[in-house]
């Protein structure tokens, strides 16, 4: 894959940035779409629209149809652009999303459409060299799945403690990191690609809020269940960091009437109660599955196994009760629950609603409760939304590092 293109560097005030990032953004929500209507939508001046979009279109981002135009004889014909996607063409993002058990490997178009993925399983690799290994991984799936197209960068998404201004690890407890520099080592092996790290409960988030509904930019709360467990909330299209970047940590909230015992001493604690590892281990406990794999629990249920269907209806209902604080608490136009089992299976999401709205006090609306419009893509997505998120902000500077 190629590298982005130096074209230019842009320069002044700030506001050439800030209109591209709107000429970009308008683009995105209503593409194809002419430059007049880009002005009518967005308030800027037909010129300074003009002026953006040749910009946009000298760095590859945004391309013209002219096959598109109506004529109708009238004036000068309204040739309409849109984001530079398509079949074969236009600039990509990868990203890849470190797992426990696996990381997943992804190539997004500048809609955040998943384009191609791959798995790449853990197995064998100590935490220690998982970054060096992951990196080999990488290159080979770029290799093979880039067909030379160019690549604006690597987003990377995982779980814990994550500081995207350094790109470090600050703690990752299941897989032993802390303070680790993960986006220079990543970028050591990539060619001098850009990688940006974050945390992958943000990432969601901010992949609602670039390619999701019209609601997650206005405010949403996300909750995150996998191996590890946290949350993100973003406010007028900006996800929290706190001080830090150690926002989201939500693996200790209290969930009403559990009694699970937590390794921190407590009760009831979130993490504890409703993670993967949590529910695998009480699937081995009764028997539903021979060794401690959430996915398996999922199959035995959609096979027809009747107890592991009641299990995951079990952590459904928890997850709903902590998705009903999460409410109380922030209140958002949004709640988006990533949970694997309700990805699968639309009934496992009615659970976490009704328990969601029979719980909180200030929801009462079901629909208000979603899962991540990326489905069961929603990992790889995300982690390329790390690196489509920065260049929807600053698509002049950013498309050229």
């Amino acid at each position: 894959m190629t590298a982005a293109p130096r074209l230019f560097r842009a320069t002044g005030d700030g506001r050439r940035e800030t209109n591209a990032a709107t000429v970009l953004r308008t683009v995105l929500d209503h593409g194809p779409v002419a430059r007049r209507a880009i002005a009518e939508r967005s308030g800027l001046s037909q010129a300074a629209v003009s002026r953006q979009c040749t910009d946009l279109v000298n760095l590859g981002l945004v391309r013209e149809l002219p096959e598109l135009v109506a004529s109708n004889g009238v004036g000068r014909p309204q040739i309409p652009v849109d984001l530079h996607t398509g079949e074969g063409e236009g600039p990509l993002a990868a990203g890849v999303h470190i797992g426990v058990p696996y990381s997943t490997f992804g190539l997004l178009d500048l809609r955040g459409r998943l384009l191609d993925r791959r798995t790449f399983p853990h197995d064998g690799i100590a935490p220690g060299d998982l970054p060096a290994k992951i990196v080999r991984g990488l290159r080979a799936f770029l290799r093979d799945a880039g067909r030379g197209r160019r690549l604006l960068g690597v987003g990377a998404a995982l779980g814990g403690w994550v500081d995207p201004g350094t790109g470090t690890a600050v703690r990752h407890a299941m897989l032993g990191w802390a303070g680790r520099p993960l986006a220079a080592e990543l970028a050591r092996g990539l060619d001098g690609f850009e990688v940006r790290v974050d945390n992958h409960a943000r990432a969601v988030a901010q992949s609602e809020i670039l390619f999701g509904r019209p609601e997650a930019r206005r405010s949403l709360v996300h909750l995150f269940i996998g191996n590890v467990v946290d949350a993100a909330l973003g406010i007028t299209g900006v996800v929290h960091q706190g001080p830090g970047s150690g926002a989201g940590d939500v693996a200790h909230l209290p969930v009403p009437d559990s009694t699970v015992v937590c390794p921190c001493g407590r009760s009831g604690c979130l993490e504890a109660t409703v993670s993967n590892v949590a529910m695998a281990r009480t699937a081995v406990r009764r028997g539903i599955v021979p060794w401690p794999d959430a996915l398996l629990v999922v199959d035995a249920a959609a096979a027809g196994d009747r107890r592991a269907d009641r299990l995951l209806r079990e952590r459904a209902r928890a997850v709903g009760r902590a998705t009903a604080l999460l409410l109380d608490v922030l209140n958002p136009d949004l709640a988006v629950v990533t949970e694997h089992a309700s990805l699968i299976n639309p009934e496992y999401l009615e659970e976490i609603r009704g328990a969601a709205v029979d719980h909180s006090h200030v929801c009462q609306d079901p629909e208000r409760i979603v899962s991540p419009h990326a489905g069961t893509a929603v990992l790889p997505v995300a982690a390329g939304a790390v690196v489509l998120n920065s260049l929807f902000r600053s698509p002049l500077t950013a498309s050229l590092r």
